[in-house]
């Protein structure tokens, strides 16, 4: 196997793989937040903090705890246990020592935890047999993609807010094909590296 460079890791998880545009993982949240930049940027930093962190997390949990007592068939489950607690811990934290912080994201950090973004990073990042910087790129990379999709997505959608569309292309119609433009674009990228 062909030891692929962190950087090249994290450029790719931002462009040519990245999470919404290439994977389509993480679209439920995508399309309902990205109506204000405001509010998508922040939801995109919070899921970058969250997708940084549970990749470190899952990386140790697999390889420290489910390898070594063979508990790999697992993962799955314990991923996702181990993304909802660390969603929940970091839900707490913010709520008990940055209470302005916490009532500015609402209910955008508890929705973190069912964005499957968050998982699809812990499972590729185990199909592609990653190492611990890989992986940290990799969680890094995947989470600047994604919020930079989604502020984007938002941006359009101010944009055309006052435009008079047709009524079946309102609301999520628009979306799913301005989406899709996107990943046009963003399949542009694909040339200069592939990560799969």
């Amino acid at each position: 196997m062909i030891e692929i460079n962190p950087l090249v890791i994290f450029f790719a998880a931002i462009f040519t793989n990245n999470m919404i545009l290439a994977n389509f993982l993480g679209m439920c949240s995508f399309i309902a937040v990205s109506k204000e930049i405001k509010t998508a940027f922040g939801l995109g930093q919070a899921v970058t903090f969250v997708l940084t962190f549970t990749s470190i997390l899952n990386y140790f949990i697999y390889y420290k705890i489910l390898v070594p007592f063979n508990l790999e068939y697992l993962r799955f489950i314990v991923f996702i246990i181990s993304i909802a607690a660390f969603v929940q811990l970091v839900e707490m934290i913010i709520d008990r020592y940055f209470p302005a912080l916490y009532y500015a994201l609402g209910i955008f950090l508890p929705l973190i935890t069912v964005n499957c973004a968050v998982l699809g990073v812990s499972l590729f990042m185990l199909i592609r047999e990653y190492s611990f910087i890989q992986s940290l790129a990799f969680g890094i990379g995947s989470g600047i993609g994604w919020t930079l999709a989604i502020v984007a997505m938002a941006g359009i959608r101010q944009k055309i807010k006052n435009n008079k569309l047709p009524n079946g292309l309102e609301g999520p119609g628009i979306t799913l094909i301005i989406t899709g433009i996107m990943a046009l674009a963003f399949i542009g990228f694909s040339g200069i590296v592939k990560i799969q």
